[in-house]
């Protein structure tokens, strides 16, 4: 019985995707393939594939908070992140229970769209998000359409990019790891910024796939390091070689594509 290793323990806070491509079931492969126990909190169910979206339905925020509540209260959570949170009640009550965990990295992976063009987020939450949640986190990863709504300014470009995490980070004093997978340059390139230091991170563009879940993949792998106890920079640039690697182990199932 001595002998018996121990994981650190990662909190994810996300929907669920029936598919198994994004969502909660991506964040979970990930802290397990990367030696991290997960644990996990729903909050919404929905019915989708990688290629449509038919159906959503948010738990209720008392629930979510009951969920929070056995895991904050039974496990020493080394690193949280949240993913998809819907609403401003569950985002409040998100807010309220991580307050205890202030020495605890909180990545906030702020999801408002799915790939296939879904709304994730209600208009009322963005408020909610922008005065509870971000003032907690310790990192946030928008893609270049959420980075467009919390700068108030269009992303269209790498310099886009640089001004955009400046201006997140002068907001909500959190670093910034601008996602621009989106961009039609050669490269998938990603812009780290922590108000001090500013890291460009690069890798050949993935040709002809387009897996889902490659967000909820990229912060959870950051979770993850952070949760192994890496600094977060370095959780980052770790995350990133993780991600490549997944888009270089894609597999099939059924018809579709999902990252390795």
């Amino acid at each position: 019985m001595s002998g018996r290793r121990t994981k650190p323990v990662a909190l994810t806070i996300a929907g669920s995707d029936c598919s198994g491509g994004a969502g909660l079931q991506a964040d979970l492969k990930v802290l397990s393939a990367l030696g991290v126990h997960g644990a996990s909190v729903v909050t919404c169910l929905t019915a989708q594939t990688p290629e449509s979206f038919t159906g959503l339905e948010p738990a209720a925020s008392r629930f979510v908070e009951d969920q929070l509540g056995s895991v904050l209260g039974s496990l020493k959570v080394k690193s949280v992140k949240t993913g998809m949170l819907y609403s401003k009640p569950i985002i409040e009550v998100v807010a309220k229970q991580l307050t205890r965990l202030r020495r605890c990295p909180l990545v906030v992976d702020p999801v408002m769209i799915s790939s296939t063009g879904a709304p994730l987020m209600k208009p009322s939450a963005m408020k909610a998000l922008v005065k509870s949640l971000l003032p907690l986190a310790k990192l946030v990863t928008p893609n270049l359409d959420e980075a467009s709504v919390l700068a108030k300014l269009p992303v269209r470009d790498p310099e886009d990019m640089r001004e955009a995490a400046r201006q997140i980070y002068a907001k909500f004093g959190c670093a910034v790891l601008l996602k621009g997978g989106h961009l039609k340059v050669s490269e998938a390139i990603d812009l780290f910024y922590d108000g001090k230091e500013e890291l460009l991170l690069s890798a050949p563009r993935a040709k002809r796939v387009s897996p889902p879940g490659t967000g909820c993949t990229y912060s959870s792998a950051i979770t993850a390091y952070l949760a192994k106890g890496e600094s977060l920079a370095s959780a980052v640039v770790s995350a990133k070689q993780y991600i490549t690697k997944s888009f270089e182990n894609v597999y099939n199932a059924g018809k579709y594509t999902f990252l390795g």
